[in-house]
């Protein structure tokens, strides 16, 4: 039977997108000549302010609902946010992140005290800045997971003994986050999060039964993370998740559909949008959204690359929707690029006008689907 949904207009939307968009060659060049001290942080910064309302004129102009900054502030999707924390150190290490193929540069976090949220985090600048030339358009902002500290981070401290410790005072901290960012004019916030990536691969999995680790109490342990982040959340605030396989330089990191994982994750965690990987089939198939239990939450289907410019078949994408809809009501269904273009600003192999054509071809698509 044929189903039927609406154009929303409230977010997550049906044509939406992760956040981070590809480093434009200004930003590119400012940034190295900060590294150098040939320019300030405020000559930067306006280049950054400036360059960020270019592509939030280009975002709307696209048809998207809701804009980002492109994370143009940043070289890291989650490091800048986290070591910003109280209690919270950048270092440098002697390896980066090893992804398929390539491995990031070296940069890791260390957590050296108790763990708090100041509301001189400098992202909450970045958000005003952001709404303050969004106009009408709904200004999305994205942070890390408070899951991405548990995996990212080393302890160098007695007060916790591992990441279990951690959960209650990164809690409270991200608590503090969610209303400041709130109270900074914010209303639709995302979670990034690749931590379940690694629950979701059989790899992985057999790693931790080698180990004696208890996969199920990891994911309960995830779950629990996000969901007292959230807790408090104030009801006119949509709080959304990505989940990723790992997205550098157009590779990635891990395998595996969302079944091992799925039934919490989708049936336990209190977010408003699940925005899911699903542009290959090392996301498997869309059966654990059978899990997904209210009616009140959005699934965003990743379905469009952003690891390379080739524009996917329109009709190829629509089926792909119908075929989630067997699980899922299409009308808590939405679409998305997989991930954002620039994880890191080093970016993905795609040029910028065929970034912006996927993002074209994700509106396209969607009116065609809902409108």
């Amino acid at each position: 039977m044929a189903q039927s949904a609406s154009w929303r207009t409230k977010a997550p939307y049906r044509a939406d997108q992760v956040g981070s968009l590809l480093r434009t060659a200004s930003i590119k060049e400012a940034r190295e000549s900060y590294a150098n001290e040939s320019i300030s942080a405020d000559e930067l910064r306006r280049v950054e302010d400036k360059e960020i309302e270019r592509i939030v004129q280009k975002q709307k102009e696209t048809g998207l609902q809701a804009v980002t900054d492109g994370e143009f502030r940043r070289a890291w999707w989650h490091f800048d946010f986290l070591e910003d924390l109280i209690g919270v150190e950048a270092y440098d290490k002697d390896s980066g992140i090893q992804f398929e193929g390539v491995q990031t540069k070296a940069r890791g976090i260390k957590v050296t005290g108790k763990i708090d949220f100041s509301d001189k985090h400098p992202m909450l600048e970045d958000f005003r800045y952001l709404h303050q030339i969004t106009g009408s358009t709904e200004a999305k902002f994205t942070i890390p997971s408070p899951n991405m500290l548990h995996l990212r981070s080393e302890i160098e401290t007695d007060l916790y003994s591992g990441p279990g410790d951690m959960i209650d005072d990164l809690a409270k901290a991200y608590q503090k986050a969610v209303q400041a960012f709130y109270d900074a004019g914010c209303r639709y916030l995302q979670l990034d999060d690749t931590s379940w990536a690694y629950l979701c691969s059989e790899e992985q999995v057999e790693r931790m039964n080698q180990e004696g680790i208890d996969h199920r109490s990891l994911v309960e342990r995830h779950a629990r993370a996000v969901n007292e982040a959230i807790a408090y959340k104030p009801e006119d605030m949509t709080i959304t998740m990505h989940i990723c396989r790992g997205n550098f330089r157009s590779t990635w990191i891990s395998s595996g559909g969302y079944e091992p994982v799925a039934d919490i994750l989708f049936g336990s965690v209190n977010v408003d949008g699940f925005f899911l990987e699903y542009d290959s089939d090392r996301a498997g198939d869309f059966k654990p959204l059978r899990f997904i239990n209210r009616e009140d939450v959005q699934v965003v289907l990743g379905l469009i690359t952003s690891k390379s410019g080739e524009l996917e078949n329109a009709e190829d994408v629509k089926a792909r929707v119908m075929e989630a809809a067997e699980y899922v009501p299409l009308e808590q269904l939405c679409l998305s690029p997989q991930c954002g273009f620039a994880s890191t600003e080093e970016g993905n192999v795609l040029t910028e006008d065929e970034q912006w054509k996927k993002l074209e071809h994700v509106v396209t698509i969607a009116k065609d689907v809902w409108q």
